[in-house]
């Protein structure tokens, strides 16, 4: 599929791709030599960019870091989609991506500029989890290890749908569908990015190659003023979820305050150790889920009744990081990285991803032991 368009002095040759379709490849090897274009497109985001032309790139990330600045489910997030397109792509014995690496190489064969056009995917996953309940987070999680699952029951069916999109939007796609309120963010802003990524870039003559998929909502916002500034930076906190996030651990230390005072010390012991068995124990539970090392479960136990009253620290936070000096992830972890995100188990395998589910299942069971607690300790009263 190609869209010949203009926007002010510039021609641009817009190309539609099946991302697994070795036609699509042939057609952007063809274009491209014979347009000749002073810039190639492509709908590729800096990360995954990178990730094409640096196959060691796992190997310089620091997990410490990553746990520190509250990036865990995000990276978990970002390497379920990368599972499930390697996944996709071992299914229909083709490499991920192909059309956008042949672009690449086109590109460098006649001294072209190459554009990445698309929103980083961290970018993308951000603002959608900033306008995410803390149910539909939940959600979000296991509807990607369940996608996991599903690779392997794909039919004949489903393969001839994936040739018209890429498998990162046909997941992307799924989760808006279940989850309109972040469809936005998933789906729509990103055909807005792609659409000014491509009209503003540099030279007088184009070539972008995009998902099929992606072509109607470019299309559709060719003419429109776009601020893409706006669709680069995380919108803040809603002001709703910062006020919980402080008047939930005052509640909940009022209510224990009011236990002793009412109840008197049995009560108000009672109700203490409610607290502290309910958020240790399910978040030990989630520790032990995700196969942490036995400091690491004692670590989320001890940890959860405390950071539960506590809006700065997170149990998962202090789990992941006791699992991280615990069981220190080596080279080889990061080097096998990529093929371990394969499967399931080997999410729970490698000691970078048993890390992040660390982090996240210690967090679940962290938050479910909250709720769980505050009716138990309302009887006691």
């Amino acid at each position: 599929m190609i869209q010949r368009l203009t926007y002010d002095d510039k021609e641009i040759i817009l190309i539609g791709t099946a991302h697994v379709s070795k036609e699509s490849v042939a057609l952007v090897e063809e274009t491209i030599a014979a347009e000749a274009p002073d810039t190639v497109c492509v709908e590729l985001c800096p990360s995954r960019y990178q990730s094409l032309k640096q196959k060691d790139r796992w190997q310089n990330t620091d997990i410490v870091k990553v746990i520190k600045e509250k990036k865990a489910f995000l990276l978990l997030s970002n390497l379920m989609l990368a599972s499930f397109q390697k996944r996709i792509a071992q299914k229909l014995d083709i490499r991920p991506g192909q059309e956008m690496i042949q672009a690449i190489a086109s590109a460098e064969a006649i001294g072209a500029r190459i554009e990445v056009a698309d929103r980083d995917i961290r970018t993308t996953l951000a603002r959608a989890w900033r306008i995410m309940s803390f149910w539909n987070k939940i959600k979000l999680l296991f509807q990607l290890i369940l996608s996991m699952g599903e690779v392997d029951e794909i039919s004949a069916e489903d393969v001839e749908r994936l040739k018209e999109r890429d498998a990162l939007d046909a997941i992307l796609s799924e989760v808006g569908e279940s989850m309109p309120a972040i469809r936005h963010a998933l789906i729509d802003e990103r055909d807005l990015y792609l659409a000014e990524k491509i009209r503003t870039a540099p030279g007088s003559k184009i070539v972008a190659v995009v998902g099929a998929g992606h072509v109607p909502g470019i299309l559709k916002n060719w003419e429109a003023p776009i601020d893409i500034a706006a669709l680069e930076i995380l919108p803040p906190k809603g002001k709703g979820a910062g006020m919980v996030k402080w008047i939930l651990p005052l509640a909940i230390i009022a209510l224990l305050g009011y236990g002793f005072t009412r109840g008197g010390v049995d009560a108000g012991t009672d109700m203490v150790t409610l607290w502290v068995l309910a958020n240790g124990i399910l978040a030990g539970i989630g520790a032990t889920f995700a196969l942490a090392h036995p400091l690491t479960v004692i670590s989320s136990i001890l940890a959860a009744p405390l950071t539960s009253l506590n809006p700065m620290i997170a149990a998962g936070w202090v789990s992941g990081l006791v699992e991280a000096f615990s069981r220190k992830p080596r080279v080889r972890d990061f080097e096998r990285l990529s093929d371990d995100i394969v499967s399931v188990r080997g999410f729970w395998r490698n000691k970078v991803t048993r890390i992040l589910l660390v982090v996240v299942f210690t967090n679940l069971g962290s938050a479910v032991g909250t709720f769980v607690a505050i009716p138990m300790m309302v009887k006691l009263l």
